[in-house]
């Protein structure tokens, strides 16, 4: 992302950020164009994401500009790798730390066995439910909507691919994780049932997406460096 010139974002450019801690996808956007507009002196330019990133995840996040915004729709349908952490022995409504943890249950049973024999439950096709603290629609009002007014609502499950997914450190009742799946899929669901599967809860405590398709983390500009590179 050395090569930035006027042309080269007006015709269209991919490029690459690390997103923030407790930032949203959207706030992205509307920075990178904030700056892109401030720099190039223009009115207006078309920017657009690959996939959104919860605000309580770090990592890579896609923008297009311009005409490369076409290619918005094949970036989401790559296959996507997560880094993270679960905590197990409790549940949140969200399936992760945007909410209180509601639930406790047993730990002392789980043993690293355990935890082997049940993570292939969880590679290839999956039945997941999505969680009711999410964006998705139903009945024209985004399911968070009738989470935050504490109104129950019918989720139907849904298939995911799951590539891969090993734990890479267990720091008990913390396991670290790395995911390979398809579009679509939710970690905070992931979580959520490889706890219920092991005969206790989970929930995700921390999320980072390293990869979309061939395009990596460690390719992306942080906000601050993207904002250096337009003055240089």
């Amino acid at each position: 992302m050395d090569n930035l010139t006027l042309d080269g974002i007006k015709d269209g450019q991919v490029l690459l950020f690390d997103k923030p801690l407790h930032w949203t996808s959207f706030q992205v956007v509307n920075k990178v164009r904030w700056l892109i507009k401030q720099k190039f002196e223009l009115k207006k330019i078309k920017v657009g994401h690959a996939g959104t990133l919860d605000p309580l995840a770090t990592g890579l996040v896609i923008l297009c500009t311009g005409k490369a915004t076409k290619t918005i729709e094949s970036l989401m349908g790559q296959t996507k790798i997560y880094t993270g952490e679960f905590t197990l022995g409790g549940t949140t409504p969200s399936y992760d730390m945007e909410t209180e943890v509601d639930k406790t249950f047993e730990t002392s049973h789980i043993t690293d066995n355990l935890i082997d024999e049940t993570l292939p439950q969880f590679r290839g096709d999956i039945m997941q439910r999505p969680p009711i603290f999410s964006a998705l629609k139903k009945e024209g009002k985004r399911l968070y909507e009738f989470a935050r007014k504490g109104e129950s609502v019918d989720i139907p499950k849904r298939q995911v691919h799951i590539d891969s997914f090993d734990i890479t450190q267990n720091n008990f009742p913390k396991l670290n994780f790395e995911v390979q799946c398809s579009k679509g899929t939710y970690i905070r669901s992931l979580a959520y049932d490889f706890g219920k599967a092991l005969n206790s809860g989970a929930y995700l405590s921390e999320l980072r997406r390293t990869q979309i398709g061939d395009y990596k983390v460690t390719e992306a500009l942080s906000l601050e460096d993207f904002e250096e590179l337009l003055k240089d």
